[in-house]
């Protein structure tokens, strides 16, 4: 194994001192200038960088872990096993020529490809930025993450990334406050990454419905939201996309969700085959009837067309299908009876209604955002609604139009005629796998084998189950398993799952992660830090409870020798180098706020308890006492001091908390009778304390539809550490 290194040597007359790399390896060393200079008082020997933030620094620093990487692939990650010295001096002189021939240019950040490889990424219902955030910690072998742009509907989840990542951190991440369902969504988003071409989508649709915690909704707005995550796909083609959601995603609808969602991702394909593909049909449908394999090939080349294209695509394919109906209906029926007949009728006006299904389509999401916002679930409207958006969905007017033409006395002669019309109109509502499966099963042995083979070409991701991750194994103190649909690109190397960074003994605990906050009672807020006691607040328990501070790497890993604990990292931080802060941390009521300048600047953020009455503390005091709501309801009932709350989670600080949701009354600290602060909550999610959370502190009632304040935007927040553990398997594997 070599070790890489570099050292000075004499300084000039100007104080300048030389920076040479040396390698030693396998008893021998090998030596090479780098063509730089510094001043020795600027260099730190012990981390071998440059020290401070200057941009002299910066860019000296980058050229260094630029030559370090370049020797580190050569010696240890390169095909061939062995390298002479010549060999060696001469790969990496060429790297120092590279530099050299570029050594003009300014370092801004992560812009320089010399220094780094940047892969752009785009946040899809970025929240508070999670996944952002994680991303931005994220580093392998130089290559690193470019923020483009996010997007969400709320303008809390706005305002806190442009301070974040405009403000603070100087970057130009764009932010899209929209609808992805909107009709012009896609356009919007296309301006906004302009002409950069994404590797990276990430993004987790709201998952209200599919949660395990609450009774599920049928027909709820947020059901199909991932459909149009994945229109995102198609139209930007990732090296990778990344999709989030709960756990109960697994099970709704009795997996039909799930295996939906792979369905589809399955079926995302590169429409540059799309050619080879019509072409292969063509060849089949020469020796069969056309009808048919005219409507396969009209389904298979939608598969290209944008959305405006799209629709007039589909309403062409159901035109298409009813003039077939329309030459066989002279023949299947009477002229007088196919007048009057409520069969034939039934068929007609379902393919109106099917060559409208654009408009039906507005009218069911009109619909369903009316049921939402008139709270109708569980009572006796629900089964109204539910029926009529059942019947008016494409796959009920087509099992109409099947049982129409089931219930006629077609002639024998022409009853194939009438099945293939019912199988065109089912490819309508197909997906492409769907379709393929209908094309094999016309097809040949050997047109099914070459069929296979196109197969590979054509499809563009590869997916084969979603991997749960659980946030604890990622260095976060937190039990929040999640859902991780990882689509790879037929180009790309395949990934399945995301490693553990932490083994089951070194995962963070509670207190780790939040005993240094612990210096706030009821009502109070705190602006800066203060010393924690630990001897005297906990006493007898006080050892036991030191013996959970552990020293760790940056994703959790213990780290006995140069680590930091959990507290450290999160007050100075875990982004990478290239995203330093820009202006200190601040926080700001509004956008008006921030356009006039009303910044407060503080130590420390988001650190305020609610205020709670005699009685509340009392119960929380009582439950604390108890370790648990349940073993606590015989006190609370002789002290009658009962509550309506479904539950309340008391933190074990030895351990690791449960899912950290929306509502911050849900949890009782391990040491105080209080809620837990948006701080508290940030920590146990693992982001930064230089992540400040903007906009209302909380919100209640019906205002919880239409608000995201800090609560909310920290539980509903994908945990950084858990979204970095999935930039590192990326960066690690991308091309």
């Amino acid at each position: 194994m070599a070790t890489i290194n570099f050292y000075l040597d004499k300084p000039d007359k100007k104080g300048q001192a030389p920076v040479h790399l040396r390698i030693n390896c396998n008893g021998s060393q090998i030596k090479l200038s780098t063509g730089q200079k510094i001043d020795p008082e600027k260099f730190d020997k012990k981390k071998q960088k440059a020290i401070g933030l200057t941009v002299e620094a910066v860019e000296f620093n980058h050229y260094l872990n630029f030559l370090r990487d370049r020797a580190d692939e050569l010696l240890h990650n390169s095909n061939k096993r062995t390298f002479t010295q010549e060999e060696i001096k001469e790969t990496l002189n060429a790297h120092i020529e590279t530099y050299k021939g570029h050594n003009s240019i300014q370092i801004v950040k992560e812009q320089v490809s010399l220094y780094g490889r940047p892969f752009a990424f785009v946040d899809l219902f970025a929240g508070a930025g999670g996944f952002s955030e994680g991303f931005l910690q994220a580093e392998v072998n130089n290559k690193y993450f470019d923020f483009i742009a996010a997007s969400d509907i709320n303008e809390n989840c706005e305002l806190t990334h442009i301070v974040r990542y405009n403000h603070q951190l100087g970057l130009n991440a764009s932010f899209l406050k929209q609808d992805i369902t909107e009709p012009d969504f896609l356009d919007n988003l296309i301006e906004k990454v302009g002409d950069k071409k994404i590797d990276v989508v990430c993004g987790g649709p709201p998952c209200q419905s599919f949660s395990l915690a609450g009774k599920r909704k049928k027909f709820d707005k947020k059901d199909d939201l991932f459909s149009h995550y994945l229109e995102v796909i198609k139209l930007l083609q990732p090296k990778y996309f990344v999709m989030e959601n709960v756990k109960g995603i697994l099970t709704k609808e009795g997996g039909k969700i799930k295996d939906l969602i792979i369905q589809e991702i399955n079926s995302i394909v590169d429409i540059k085959e799309i050619p080879s593909l019509v072409t292969f049909i063509k060849k089949i449908k020469a020796k069969h009837d056309s009808f048919l394999f005219e409507s396969i090939i009209k389904r298979v080349e939608m598969e290209k067309l944008r959305e405006a294209d799209l629709e007039i695509s589909r309403e062409d394919f159901i035109r298409f299908v009813d003039s077939r109906f329309k030459q066989l209906t002279p023949k299947i029926a009477d002229y007088k009876t196919s007048k009057t007949d409520s069969r034939i009728n039934t068929i007609r006006h379902g393919f109106n209604v099917l060559s409208r299904t654009k408009e039906w389509q507005k009218l069911k999401r009109d619909i369903i955002k009316e049921k939402d916002q008139c709270n109708i679930d569980g009572d006796a409207f629900v089964g109204i609604f539910n029926s009529f958006l059942t019947q008016i969905s494409p796959e009920n007017v087509i099992n109409e139009i099947e049982n129409a033409f089931s219930s006629l006395k077609v002639p024998n002669e022409f009853k194939n005629d009438c099945e293939d019309i019912i199988s065109a109109l089912r490819i309508y509502t197909s997906s492409f796998d769907e379709t393929i499966d209908l094309l094999a099963s016309l097809s040949s042995e050997s047109e099914k084998k070459e069929l296979d083979k196109m197969l590979d070409s054509i499809r563009l991701y590869k997916i084969e189950k979603p991997f749960v991750a659980n946030a604890s194994n990622y260095g976060v103190p937190q039990n929040r398993e999640r859902v991780l649909f990882i689509g790879c690109r037929k180009d790309q190397k395949f990934i399945s799952d995301i490693p553990a960074t932490v083994s089951e003994k070194e995962k963070v605990s509670v207190f780790e992660a939040l005993y240094d906050l612990d210096f706030v009672g009821n009502d109070e807020e705190a602006h800066h830090y203060e010393l924690v006691d630990i001897s005297k607040q906990f006493n007898g328990t006080a050892k036991k409870l030191k013996s959970l501070l552990k020293k760790r790497s940056v994703n959790g890993k213990q780290d006995l020798k140069s680590g930091k604990s959990f507290a450290e990292w999160s007050k100075e931080g875990r982004l990478i180098e290239r995203y330093q802060p820009q202006t200190k941390p601040f926080y700001v009521k509004n956008f008006e706020g921030l356009e006039k300048g009303e910044k407060y600047f503080d130590i420390l953020n988001n650190h305020k308890t609610s205020k709670q009455n005699e009685d509340v503390v009392k119960r929380l005091q009582i439950i604390l006492k108890n370790g648990d709501y349940r073993a606590a309801q015989c006190e609370l009932e002789e002290c009658g001091l009962t509550s309506n709350k479904r539950n309340y989670n008391v933190l074990n600080p030895e351990s690791q908390s449960s899912t950290i949701m929306t509502i911050p009354d849900d949890y009782i600290h391990y040491n105080s009778p209080r809620a837990l602060t948006v701080r508290e909550m940030a920590r146990l999610q693992s982001f930064d304390d230089s992540f400040v959370f903007q906009g209302k502190r909380s919100t209640g009632g019906n205002n919880r539809k239409t608000e995201v304040p800090q609560y909310t935007l920290v539980g509903n927040a994908v945990p950084p550490l858990l979204a970095r553990a999935v930039g590192m398997e990326l960066l690690k594997n991308i091309k």
